[in-house]
């Protein structure tokens, strides 16, 4: 089979699972919230393309949570796409995907973001050029080595198949992603990011998205239960509005996907359902010495092997 019927006959197996996994996903964190159900946007892209915005505000749980499928197709692919494939420029493509962001309302629970896309830049003279991209990350506010320990196990688990380097390669890609250079920091502990995979065929690389994808809501689910009916008071809610602010800052200043949907005319309101719905900036604020919210940059905003915690215990 060709590599232009390869990729075409694949397209509609990766577009039947993402949109099965927005649905997967909208249900559990609907269930587990138990107050709250998700709205549905449906929207069109005047330059091709379109998707479905589906988004939970005002929860027992969940202070708001969007959850995104997009299908967008063009004449060229935009800077945020070829920054570092130059090669690819004035391509047309084709991209879909399903990305998501959980702000909680209780601070003890992690603010969690997960993406899953593909992407393909075609021209008349030469072979269709793809790749997948993804992964997902743990943003607490209040650490806890158990969910650390917990989130990094189920991404070990999920890259495991996929040979024995993969998870310690994406998770130091994580790593290096979601740093915010501007503050010298961390976004939060981690978990899996990767770009431009092709290097295995694609049957291959479809399974391994399909396993980071299936993964999410095992990782992250234990931990908001766990969490959930903490007490907290003024003090933590504050500290959440206020880190909750550098989740900001990452997603306006560096986020290749933030950039991908505004450069290609995306649907701005579906773009932006990732930032949280109540945020404030303190200037020039330190924590206590030895309290929890200094705990936070000192322990578990620093790039470590979260998985010899297992072997420490």
């Amino acid at each position: 089979m060709t590599q232009v019927n390869l990729v075409a006959e694949t397209i509609p197996k990766i577009r039947a699972y993402l949109v099965a996994l927005q649905d997967r996903i909208c249900a559990s964190l609907a269930d587990v919230d138990g107050t709250q159900d998700f709205i549905v946007d449906d929207w069109q892209r005047d330059l091709g393309g379109g998707g479905r915005t589906r988004v939970l505000r005002d929860g027992a749980v969940f202070e708001q949570a969007g959850v995104n499928f997009s299908e967008v197709y063009g004449d060229a692919l935009p800077p945020a796409a070829t920054a570092k494939r130059p090669d690819l420029k004035d391509r047309a493509f084709h991209a879909m995907g399903v990305s998501l962001v959980v702000h909680p309302l209780n601070p003890y629970v992690p603010t969690s973001h997960a993406n899953i896309r593909f992407f393909v830049a075609t021209a008349e003279s030469s072979e269709p050029v793809w790749w997948f991209g993804g992964g997902y990350d743990l943003t607490p506010y209040y650490g806890f080595d158990e969910d650390a320990l917990h989130w990094h196990s189920t991404a070990k688990s999920a890259c495991d198949p996929f040979g024995a380097s993969v998870y310690a390669d994406h998770k130091r890609w994580c790593d290096e992603y979601f740093y915010l250079k501007h503050r010298n920091e961390q976004r939060g502990i981690g978990g899996l990011f990767f770009d431009d995979l092709n290097e295995w065929p694609i049957e291959q690389c479809f399974a391994y998205i399909r396993s980071v994808g299936d993964s999410y809501l095992d990782a992250y689910l234990p931990i908001v239960a766990r969490r959930r009916s903490l007490e907290y008071g003024q003090r933590e809610r504050d500290f959440q509005l206020y880190r909750r602010g550098r989740y900001v800052e990452f997603n306006l200043v560096y986020d290749r996907g933030t950039l991908f949907g505004l450069q290609t005319g995306g649907r701005t309101e579906s773009i932006l359902m990732s930032l949280p719905p109540n945020v404030q900036w303190r200037y020039n604020w330190q924590p206590e010495a030895g309290s929890g919210e200094a705990q936070l940059t000192e322990k578990y905003l620093i790039p470590r092997d979260w998985l010899q915690l297992a072997s420490v215990d």
